[in-house]
């Protein structure tokens, strides 16, 4: 529970509060990071459902990402653009690593903001007219499955800044590989209930396939460009992710 706490603070600004606080606890918080995500996705599911008995199902969409957003502080986001703008051209690692750090946004960042935001309100548009389960479910999973793919691309990649300037410390340095393990445990429960309530189970496998996909291309993707993982690779990690599931979930199959 103490580490659930520690995620949940870190990932999102819902006011938690902790007697006392070990950095330790923020590297191995990361094995919660899906069961956060799922808290987020269902927060997302209210609103959407909601939303869609009231007003069109682009205003309800629109009005759910704002949720999510709202929620999580934009957190995911703003890595998204931040490592689009510095791997999005061809310069070098260090200039990279330095673009990461500039609040100022570019062209490639905010392209891949604006994109992002279009294709997952479309996205959940369309999951606003389908029935309520695959909706609900499409919602847990993108964000629980996103949080896991992030965990992934931090157990499978050293760190790729500079540890004594990062901004949360613990994470930069090597997350114990029993974490994943961990975080992937609780995706397996998602998916098991999910498909329990009635979820196709070949839709379930097409999600993970999905997410499992996208942790892998990031993984390249970063250790190419960068030799290891940044914050921002990995929100743009969860970003990538999350699009991927809410496409295998309205995907016509």
């Amino acid at each position: 529970m103490r580490l659930f706490l520690v995620a949940l603070q870190f990932l999102t600004r819902l006011p938690v509060r902790l007697a006392r606080f070990e950095p330790g606890w923020l590297n191995d918080c990361v094995r919660h990071f899906p069961l956060v995500g799922a808290l987020v996705g269902a927060v997302g599911a209210a609103v959407l459902l909601g939303a869609s008995q009231l007003w069109p199902a682009w205003i309800a969409a629109v009005l759910a990402l704002a949720a999510t957003v709202a929620l999580t502080g934009g957190f995911h986001e703003d890595g998204l653009a931040d490592t689009f703008d510095a791997l999005g051209g061809v310069v070098p690692r260090d200039k990279a690593l330095a673009i990461m750090k500039d609040s100022r946004i570019g062209s490639y960042g905010a392209l891949a903001l604006g994109l992002s935001l279009l294709l997952r309100a479309a996205l959940l548009a369309v999951l606003a007219t389908r029935p309520v389960l695959g909706a609900v479910a499409a919602l847990l999973a993108g964000h629980a499955f996103a949080r896991a793919a992030a965990v992934g691309v931090m157990v499978g990649l050293p760190y790729g800044g500079d540890v004594d300037h990062a901004k949360a410390k613990p994470l930069a340095l090597a997350v114990a590989p029993r974490n994943l393990g961990i975080a992937l445990g609780w995706c397996g429960l998602l998916a098991l209930t999910l498909a329990a309530c009635g979820v196709p189970p070949p839709r379930l496998l097409l999600a993970l396939a999905a997410a499992l996909l996208v942790a892998w291309a990031m993984r390249q993707w970063l250790k190419r460009r960068l030799g290891g993982y940044t914050g921002d690779g990995l929100g743009a990690t969860e970003q990538l992710t999350e699009i991927a599931v809410l496409l295998a979930f309205t995907a016509s199959l």
